[in-house]
């Protein structure tokens, strides 16, 4: 009898922390925003060179001096928006300023004069790039704190992860055609005006979907918190003290480096190897000819990021909730790991076809890894507000987390090149030599692989168990009852 009044309340508690489905589809709008500003700042950035005539070099500074930048004003947005107190909460106002002002300056980004110089169009691109990391952090590092806070239950926070990340992935299956968009003569006179008319309708969606979370989610109250720090120019060196303690403070916690390192791995292996698939087709498959390739690259990344959505992430959260998060990851590594393994009779230039056959696995590497390290972040974070009280330190704790992702994502941007330079590979080569393509087709396999297993071995001893976390969130409410 005992045990039935302890599963009814149970059940009782988690119905009272479920998310509503109005602010689950408006955080999965703000994910999608999320996904769709750097995939699309990423095909764009592309054409620079093809149609800007930027020099590769300094096409790779406007590439790599931003994520640097991100480097600082990440974590001090993540203190901001920790310690902000409004009658509109801590994150809301932020995200709405935020993806605003990320739509209209990506828009402004890409207005590029392709006569123009050089040095005049390095130079805009340059400043009106860092103004957008400004606007974008604005939005993403207290969005990204807001969905550590808007349930405090277990199973609830993979939940609500799966459903954000799967709308997340619709930016994944529409990103892979801004390609054929922006070369398709019929629709733009030129790549430059395509990448200048297309930015403005990427700008209107991110503005349009990325305040609707700012609108309509709720996270914990400001007036819950105690021990804010103020937030003004008079105390702008203190509060930089601050910072850094806050930071120092988040890797002590040592289940959080543990999330931070698996990800850097898995997510930096994925990347490092995102561009080989495109050229092995081209080149292993259909003998170098752009023309008989056609969309067949943009298919296998849609077709991905339909699976992902569809049918991993499903799978993923029954199986967090079945096995723990911890499990639920370590398994779905482990069958990515075969996936990657299956690409090798996947690319096969007698049946296209066959680049689809190892998606269904390859897909549950980066489909677990978002939907459970960023559940894992929340349980984290009430283990941080244990050790160290209040303020809670969502926005802090999401901020370095999505710095690992960034200097993962620029990592992955440099080994990637130095891999194709290593195995011999001549992107503007008519054909490759056999040995070239073999050597690809290796990296394109084990590095992901590899980069996959180690994964597994730092997230071998994660020990923030669900029994954990129940027990540390209520000892949390014993503290300082209900937030």
């Amino acid at each position: 009898m005992s045990q039935q009044i302890e599963n009814t309340a149970g059940e009782l508690h988690d119905a009272r922390e479920s998310v509503p489905v109005l602010q689950k589809g408006a955080y999965g709008a703000g994910t999608l925003t999320l996904n769709l500003l750097p995939g699309a700042l990423g095909v764009f950035s592309f054409f620079l060179i093809t149609a800007f005539g930027m020099d590769p070099f300094l096409a790779g500074l406007l590439g790599g001096l931003p994520r640097l930048f991100d480097a600082i004003t990440d974590p001090i947005m993540g203190f901001i928006t920790d310690n902000t107190k409004s009658r509109w909460g801590r994150r809301r106002p932020y995200i709405v300023v935020g993806a605003i002002l990320s739509g209209v300056f990506f828009a402004m980004l890409w207005q590029l004069d392709p006569e123009a110089s050089q040095e005049y169009n390095f130079w805009y691109f340059l400043i009106f790039s860092l103004i957008f990391t400004i606007g974008n952090t604005m939005f993403a590092t207290p969005f990204v704190g807001l969905g550590y806070e808007m349930t405090s239950d277990y199973n609830e926070r993979t939940r609500l992860m799966a459903f954000a990340n799967t709308m997340g992935q619709v930016a994944w299956m529409i990103v892979p055609w801004f390609w054929v968009l922006i070369a398709d003569p019929d629709l733009f006179s030129s790549q430059a005006e395509g990448v200048q008319q297309l930015s403005l309708f990427v700008a209107g969606a991110c503005i349009t979907l990325g305040i609707l979370p700012g609108l309509f989610c709720k996270g914990i109250d400001a007036s819950d918190m105690g021990n804010r720090a103020e937030i003004s120019f008079k105390t702008i060196f203190s509060n930089l003290k601050e910072v850094f303690k806050g930071i120092k403070q988040v890797f002590k916690n040592k289940p959080f480096v543990r999330l931070c390192g698996a990800t850097f791995l898995v997510f930096n292996g994925f990347q490092l190897v995102a561009s080989f698939s495109f050229f092995i087709i081209v080149f292993h498959m259909f003998g170098g000819d752009y023309g008989a390739t056609g969309t067949w690259p943009a298919w296998f990344s849609t077709v991905s990021a339909i699976v992902t959505a569809f049918v991993v992430i499903p799978v993923i959260t029954w199986m967090a909730n079945k096995w723990g998060k911890r499990n639920a990851f370590i398994i779905s590594t482990v069958i990515s790991i075969v996936g990657y393994g299956l690409k090798w009779w996947g690319f096969d230039p007698s049946n296209p076809w066959m680049i689809f056959m190892p998606i269904p696995l390859m897909s549950f590497g980066i489909g677990g890894l978002f939907t459970l390290m960023m559940s894992m972040t929340a349980d984290v974070c009430d283990m941080d507000e244990l050790d160290n009280g209040m303020p809670r330190k969502e926005g802090t704790f999401g901020a370095i987390y999505w710095l690992m992702v960034k200097i993962g994502q620029a990592l992955a941007l440099i080994l990637g090149g130095l891999v194709l330079k290593v195995v011999g590979f001549d992107p503007g080569a008519g054909a490759q030599s056999v040995e070239t393509i073999t050597n690809l087709r290796l990296a394109d396999i084990i590095i992901p692989a590899s980069t996959a297993f180690l994964a597994i071995l730092v997230m071998w001893k994660y020990d923030l168990t669900e029994e954990k976390a129940r027990a540390i969130k209520q000892k949390l409410i014993e503290l300082r009852g209900e937030l």
